[in-house]
């Protein structure tokens, strides 16, 4: 006769479906999710705000040139003639009211960076959207 092996207590039954839901992929799902809104949702955010430069300028009206100099000593001059931060934003402001007027900007290149932000803030305090910027040399690495 043959004999019957018992079961032991810890052996489950291995043809009975699985009951419980296994939530760990659901969880390295949302934290791979979390991690990516918490990198991407700055950048999208972040929005500087700039007024560019038509295409096709127009070449029938005659433009204005003028030169703003910032020295090494953080000295500035408008076409020449030294200027305080005070008489700058006031000659900047007439110029930002000619529509024809170009302002090109031209930094030494040992000028600390503070000051630069000092003077682009005049400007753009004062009105001037047509800005350009003068290199002096090739940056060689």
């Amino acid at each position: 006769m043959p004999r019957a092996f018992a079961r032991p207590a810890f052996a489950a039954d291995h043809q009975a479906p699985i009951a419980d839901l296994n939530i760990t992929p659901l969880i390295d799902v949302m934290l791979v999710l979390l991690v990516m809104f918490i990198l991407v949702l700055p950048a999208v955010t972040h929005e500087v705000p700039i007024d560019l430069p038509r295409p096709m300028p127009d070449t029938s009206l005659p433009t204005t040139a003028h030169r703003l100099t910032l020295s090494r000593e953080g000295a500035v001059a408008l076409d020449g003639a030294a200027l305080d931060d005070a008489g700058l934003a006031g000659r900047l402001r007439v110029l930002a009211a000619d529509r024809q007027a170009v302002l090109t900007l031209r930094t030494d290149p040992e000028t600390r960076y503070e000051r630069f932000d000092q003077v682009l803030a005049v400007v753009k305090r004062a009105g001037v959207t047509r800005l350009g910027f003068e290199g002096q040399r090739d940056v060689r690495w």
